[in-house]
């Protein structure tokens, strides 16, 4: 979603405001394999990154619990019995996405997403707000 917002998609505005919303309604975070991919943003540099979150207000959860890990593997095999049943042959390895929800499920309220119906089957009681459109 941050990404999102840095490439000036259409969206990018609403964007903006959403990640806005969330923080006065409590504060954000994000686990650390989300901060490799903002990283890895075309353009982003460690200083950039580390300036954007700061100055919005996004902590970074260093830590991932056995718990975490737990729920990202039962995701991931309920994922990939899916995905193998449906004849789509082996599982795309998204383990990133997968810990991902694991984390917002464990350690946060909700999840800010563009892509709510790849969690939602994973991860039925996280709550994904609906995104601006």
């Amino acid at each position: 979603m941050i990404s999102a917002l840095w490439s000036a998609e259409p969206l990018g505005g609403a964007m903006a405001g959403w990640l806005d919303e969330a923080r006065r309604a409590g504060g954000l975070v994000i686990c650390a394999p989300v901060l490799v991919e903002l990283l890895a943003h075309p353009g982003a540099t460690g200083e950039f990154v580390t300036r954007f979150l700061h100055d919005s207000g996004v902590q970074v959860d260093q830590q991932f619990s056995q718990r975490m890990w737990d729920e990202t593997g039962r995701a991931f095999a309920a994922y990939a019995a899916r995905r193998r049943r449906s004849s789509g042959g082996q599982p795309k390895r998204l383990l990133v996405d997968f810990m991902v929800g694991a984390h917002a499920l464990l350690a946060a309220d909700q999840l800010l997403t563009l892509d709510a119906g790849r969690y939602s089957q994973d991860f039925p009681e996280l709550r994904l707000p609906a995104a601006p459109l």
